[in-house]
């Protein structure tokens, strides 16, 4: 089946944050404010995509909708048979089986169980920075307290781990869990397979738990490959935690339904344990519909035509902001579909703060979101997710009205 990543998704009241909270005063501080006349929003500043899914999804859940009743269930043996074909085929996992994974709400649901499992409130966990701001939220709202080990870019603007700060600080804060991001938002790397490894090591060399948010690993740009952290050494096999879910790949945030992949019993239990304490972690029967139908083998035909077209969108921005925004620097990202503009030049050459900056953004309709939620307040994340005519208009504003001016 061929699929329209090009038509424009009209989804203004259909349930989505991403353009209904454009202008609303209840999100006021945080959503975009409405754009200038004769301008729209081009929404690039919540994470989700402005495609439609792959009909394998609404068809799943259609088919379960027609039986008339939706009562008490556990999950299926399809359930848990898609997720393991799916870690086979796409990740070159093969020796994952049911007993290894077990279902969340949400990823940053499962880092908080696993964290309790672990680590006391007032215990501090280690992240890199940029960090996602779910993890800073979720993290300091549970009462841990956080420890930045800062990526740095190299002379090609590559963005790495410091395995050297990571080591020091494990060791100065006396640090017994870290968060890994894989591949990282919001810089947009993929680790390699080498880099990888190197970290479990480190987080190995502390004695460090691990809690790895492999959300994006569906979405390689370009080709490229993930490994996932389990993969490396058999101490991360048992001493990471991984969760994942459909939610980025296939545009279901709004269906709720993760999982994780624990290999150690002893490990599952405790998180396991932990997780049910709250009495709210269960499936949805529909999410999990949705995920067969995602994690099918028309979901996987829809994931490798949206490949390139966010590949595409993200060379497309790469080199506009190269050739054009003068004062503004951005990592080509090698997969989700997150840039990450860097504006500390610009900013300093024409006197201008980043809050007045980002207005500048809103008032042409560009729906972007302001870095400083990331750890990093003179940068500016986009999502590249829609047709590649609206992020080529995206750009083509920043150059025209805002960066250009």
């Amino acid at each position: 089946m061929k699929y329209d990543f090009e038509t424009l998704l009209d989804r203004h009241g259909h349930d989505a944050i991403a353009v209904d909270a454009v202008g609303d005063p209840r999100w006021e501080g945080f959503a975009p404010t409405a754009p200038k006349e004769g301008f729209d929003c081009i929404p690039m500043w919540v994470a989700d995509m402005n495609f439609p899914v792959p009909r394998s999804i609404q068809e799943a859940m259609i088919r379960r909708i027609e039986h008339p009743a939706f009562g008490y269930f556990s999950p299926s043996d399809e359930y848990y048979a898609s997720i393991i074909s799916w870690h086979g085929r796409r990740k070159g996992v093969t020796d994952l089986t049911r007993h290894e994974i077990g279902y969340e709400n949400g990823v940053l649901g499962g880092l908080i169980s696993a964290l309790n499992a672990f680590i006391s409130p007032g215990d501090k966990v280690l992240l890199h920075s940029p960090t996602y701001m779910g993890f800073t939220n979720s993290i300091e709202n549970a009462g841990f307290r956080i420890v930045h080990s800062p990526l740095v870019q190299d002379e090609a603007g590559v963005w790495r781990m410091d395995y050297e700060d990571m080591e020091r600080k494990i060791r100065k804060e006396q640090i017994r869990a870290a968060v890994f991001c894989s591949p990282h938002n919001p810089c947009g790397r993929v680790w390699t397979r080498d880099e990888v490894a190197e970290a479990m090591a480190v987080y190995e060399r502390g004695g460090v738990m691990v809690i790895s948010d492999e959300i994006w690993s569906d979405l390689l740009l370009d080709g490229r490959s993930y490994t996932p952290s389990q993969s490396v050494s058999d101490w991360a096999k048992t001493h990471v935690i991984a969760l994942y879910a459909p939610s980025k790949t296939f545009n279901l945030a709004g269906l709720i339904g993760s999982y994780h992949v624990i290999y150690d019993k002893a490990v599952r239990d405790r998180v396991e344990n932990v997780s049910s304490k709250c009495h709210y972690n269960s499936m949805n029967v529909l999410s999990q519909y949705a995920l067969i139908g995602a994690y099918s083998r028309e979901g996987e035909d829809w994931l490798e035509q949206l490949l390139p077209v966010l590949s595409e969108n993200a060379r497309l921005g790469a080199a506009c902001v190269k050739d054009r925004l003068d004062g503004v620097t951005a990592f080509h990202p090698e997969g989700t579909y997150m840039m990450f503009l860097d504006c500390g030049a610009w900013l300093k050459a024409h006197g201008i703060t980043q809050p007045e900056l980002l207005k500048l953004g809103w008032d042409y309709g560009i729906g972007w979101q302001d870095g400083a939620l990331f750890k990093a307040p003179e940068c500016i994340r986009l999502n590249l997710a829609s047709p590649t005519h609206r992020i080529r208009e995206a750009f083509g504003r920043m150059d025209q009205y805002v960066f250009g001016r």
